[in-house]
């Protein structure tokens, strides 16, 4: 018996096994599962691994190299929008990590999680809050360590998140895509962070972050907001410019382009006339109903879900949800609220287990156009997520497969 049936047979959560977490063999079978599917969790069942491959899922328990004793298999959780890799790098601002180190410390919270896949957001703009501090030239170190990190444990992939009005995020981001293999499609997710729309459609709402990540008084963070709307005048031909150019890649299928934010039918109008595939946090029912008519896929965020409501006083995402208007859920800053968030739906009666872990799962791959990940199914690739739902506490990942292909 592997070390890896041993510590299920002992129900203890895995910190490390007779196959490296996320590596197992090529060829496999998981047995006596509650497979999670598209449309409903089978009974105890048994899923065969062929080659890195699904290869049937039978609704028979048969003889298999692990026995999941009745726990739920779910695919692995795909993450198309994370900020955590940076905090991970610089905890706290005057410490500041090498950028291999962090991101296989992240790694090993994201198998902790039960992620598999992860878009780790590049910010193409200048901002500090939070003791986080972007730029487009630290955006470009992130991409350069995310593609040289090699794992069998997780698909790190970058979004690249761009402020529509900054001239050396534009002269960087072009750099970046030009360097790409011919024919890759990479995420793009541009933003505009002015207030009076978007994020901070209420001024007030940007005045008490400024506040609260600055330790301002109200009158310096109102005088900060007057400055960034003067700032936004100055700006306003560099942006549109930019969304031009943003427009003529993705229409040309150069990129995969996504709106952030977006407070209005009208916002989701122009997004779709640019040519993008998706809005990303969707402020509103108006824009997210509209986002919805016109076929774009929409993200919300799990810790909202967790939460409750949106921490910028905006719709929240389980409302959304509810109303059938969102596709895919991302972790934003913190990967355990991925699963936190499909079990709160669950127990919340907002949506049933099939219906919300395809919000971590098959959603977020149709967000990122990956057609091979997200379901349990023939041909998919076999990235798994085995959790242990029994009792009423919250529930705890066993074990992360990674496909070997």
């Amino acid at each position: 018996m592997n070390s890896l049936q041993a510590e299920l047979d002992h129900e203890r959560p895995i910190a490390d096994s007779g196959w490296p977490v996320g590596a197992p063999p090529v060829s496999y079978r998981i047995g006596n599962a509650r497979v999670v599917l598209d449309d409903r969790v089978t009974d105890p069942a048994t899923v065969i691994i062929n080659d890195g491959l699904i290869e049937e899922v039978t609704e028979r328990v048969l003889p298999a190299d692990v026995d999941a004793r009745g726990r739920l298999l779910l695919p692995g959780l795909i993450d198309a929008h994370s900020d955590a890799l940076e905090k991970e790098r610089a905890p706290r601002a005057n410490a500041v990590l090498p950028w291999d180190f962090a991101l296989s410390s992240y790694e090993a919270k994201l198998t902790a999680a039960g992620v598999t896949t992860i878009f780790h957001g590049a910010g193409f703009q200048h901002k500090a809050a939070g003791g986080t501090e972007r730029s487009p030239e630290r955006a470009l170190e992130l991409c350069g360590a995310v593609d040289a990190h090699s794992s069998s444990r997780v698909d790190h992939r970058v979004l690249h998140r761009f402020a529509v009005r900054s001239e050396v995020g534009a002269e960087l981001l072009r750099r970046r895509l030009d360097s790409l293999p011919d024919g890759e499609q990479p995420l793009v997710s541009h933003e505009d962070h002015t207030p009076g729309q978007g994020q901070y459609a209420d001024q007030q709402v940007l005045i008490k972050a400024i506040m609260g990540d600055g330790g301002l008084d109200r009158d310096a963070a109102e005088q900060r907001v007057a400055e960034i709307l003067a700032d936004a005048e100055r700006t306003e031909s560099i942006r549109r410019d930019n969304l031009a150019w943003l427009g003529d890649l993705a229409r040309a299928g150069r990129i995969r382009l996504l709106g952030h934010d977006p407070d209005s039918a009208a916002a989701i109008d122009e997004l779709h006339e640019r040519g993008a595939t998706t809005a990303e946090f969707p402020t509103t029912v108006e824009a997210a109903r509209r986002a919805r008519d016109l076929g774009l896929t929409s993200v919300a965020g799990a810790p909202n879900v967790l939460r409750g409501r949106s921490h910028s006083g905006n719709v929240g995402a389980a409302e959304l949800i509810g109303l059938g208007l969102v596709d895919a859920l991302a972790s934003d800053y913190l990967p355990s609220a991925l699963l936190g968030a499909v079990f709160t739906l669950v127990r919340s009666g907002v949506a049933d287990l099939p219906a919300a872990a395809h919000l971590v799962t098959a959603g977020p791959a149709a967000v990122a156009g990956l057609s091979d990940r997200g379901r349990i199914a023939p041909g998919q690739l076999a990235d798994f997520v085995l959790v242990d739902d029994h009792g009423s506490g919250w529930p705890t990942v066993l074990a992360t497969f990674k496909s070997s292909r």
